[in-house]
């Protein structure tokens, strides 16, 4: 008997201490599913300064989103990361994005109460459990089903802290408390929510779909955020696809009844001249990422636009394509604003550095309190088409190897599609500046040779333990 106990007790423990969650696969992640599209739209939210330093936004991916809500006639789903008011400020360039697209919501069931809404979104929102969201819960009083992502069924991206927690700290649960300051903005919240924030998992998808269209973009319905540059692609086509990867988030976080509810999308058979578009989440996207490097020839164009940047293989595969004769191009965030917070440059600069030692020609966005938020990969193939890939993931371990929810799109169609021809265009202009226009700035500007700095965008990279 005490030999059982025994044995039990160390089963336990090395479940605890190696972790249980399933494989991607096994809970619907890794998706991957092709279609064609006739009607494709490029979004863009950006911001500039003038040569005054008076800084000015554009934007369009907010508005095309309300618009989709106010077209829907059987069902809205969407996957959204951050929507909250916290560190907000009203101000020039400044929406209270969150408040937006929860009245348009509450709008939407006050109006069309038969057209079914599903909001997916992560626990960052109530601070893991410790924080009422006024947003979430006006729009769960008004029917709206409101389902926050189960990050304890996805994969330890921080291993060494999420292990011991298992045992240690997720047994006695979240809640509401006083300790902490809540590190996001106001409020205070519990030793526990901390806790398990230090895990550093994320559903940190952004898609929105109804019958009628899709779009994915790198924008959150985050106020404080909302002078950030982003981009989008919105498609007439992959609304079902689109409901079958979401479906697997809503049953691995209980919501089976939400999924089940989910009206079945039939999609009219798409003409053959259409472009195609693939849908991508977590290790798909590398994947593709990766095979439009490979494949890029000598002379192609490859353009990069990136909000954080540091996974090992695919800084490796931009210097390869260099080397080949591809014309690489890169703009990065200089990671150094963060909601009135100056950041360290860790890792974007100490990538940089390395990508800049291969040969690379890269700028640094030039932010003044907001963030280049894109991630956004163009790429000219040679079989005489192009491809365009965005949406929420970024470029490091964390966003591509299968630990957090993410979700790209990828068209691919002739250069001269009006969608790349604007992506092109938009990404030229952001290079080249124009007058009284200054998006970007030279490297010099953030070039950053420290040796600890270094250590620690290497440290962060490999164990996990970083918030990038």
């Amino acid at each position: 008997m005490e030999f059982r106990t025994s044995g039990l007790f160390l089963s336990v423990l090395l479940v605890a201490l190696t972790g249980c969650v399933s494989s991607p696969e096994k809970l619907g992640l890794a998706y991957q599913g092709e279609t064609r599209a006739t009607d494709v739209q490029f979004l863009v939210d950006e911001t500039w300064v003038d040569t005054n330093d008076v800084r000015h936004v554009d934007q369009e991916i907010f508005d095309s989103i309300y618009e989709m809500i106010d077209d829907a006639e059987q069902f809205v789903l969407i996957d959204l990361f951050l929507m909250n008011e916290w560190g907000f400020e009203p101000g020039p360039c400044m929406r209270p994005l969150g408040v937006e697209l929860t009245d348009k919501l509450l709008e939407k069931r006050k109006i069309s109460p038969e057209v079914e809404i599903i909001f997916i979104t992560d626990p960052v929102n109530t601070m893991y459990g410790s924080l009422e969201s006024p947003q979430f819960s006006a729009l769960t009083n008004a029917g709206v089903q409101v389902v926050y992502t189960d990050l304890d069924k996805l994969r330890d991206s921080n291993p060494g802290y999420s292990k011991p927690w298992r045992l240690l700290g997720k047994p006695f649960g979240v809640g509401p408390g006083r300790t902490l300051k809540n590190p996001m903005g106001e409020g205070r919240v519990s030793m526990r929510s901390m806790l398990k924030m230090l895990n550093f998992k994320a559903n940190h998808r952004k898609v929105i779909v109804t019958e009628k269209s899709l779009l994915l973009t790198s924008a959150n319905p985050h106020s404080a955020s909302s002078a950030h540059r982003n981009v989008a692609l919105k498609v007439n086509a992959g609304m079902a696809m689109a409901c079958e990867m979401e479906a697997a988030v809503l049953e691995f976080s209980g919501a089976e009844g939400a999924a089940a509810s989910l009206p079945a999308v039939v999609e009219a058979d798409t003409p053959p001249k259409g472009n195609k578009v693939e849908l991508l989440s977590e290790i798909r996207i590398k994947e593709k990422v990766l095979s439009l490097l490979k494949n890029a020839e000598p002379g192609a164009r490859v353009d990069l636009c990136m909000f954080y940047m540091s996974e090992k293989e695919v800084i490796k595969a931009f210097g390869e394509a260099e080397n080949r004769g591809v014309d690489v191009r890169i703009i990065m965030d200089p990671s150094k604003d963060s909601f009135g917070r100056t950041k360290s440059g860790v890792p974007n600069r100490q990538s940089a550095a390395k990508l800049v030692k291969a040969g690379i020609p890269l700028r640094w966005a030039d932010t003044h309190g907001e963030q280049c938020h894109v991630k956004m990969l163009y790429a000219e193939n040679p079989d005489g088409t192009a491809t365009l890939l965005l949406g929420s993931c970024n470029y490091t371990r964390r966003n591509l190897d299968n630990f957090n929810c993410e979700a790209n799109l990828a068209l691919t169609a002739s250069p001269d599609d009006a969608a790349l021809v604007r992506a092109r265009a938009t990404f030229d202009r952001w290079w080249n500046n124009e007058p009284n226009r200054i998006y970007t700035a030279d490297y010099e500007t953030y070039q950053d040779g420290s040796w600890w700095r270094k250590f620690s965008a290497w440290w962060g990279e490999s164990t996990g333990m970083n918030i990038f």
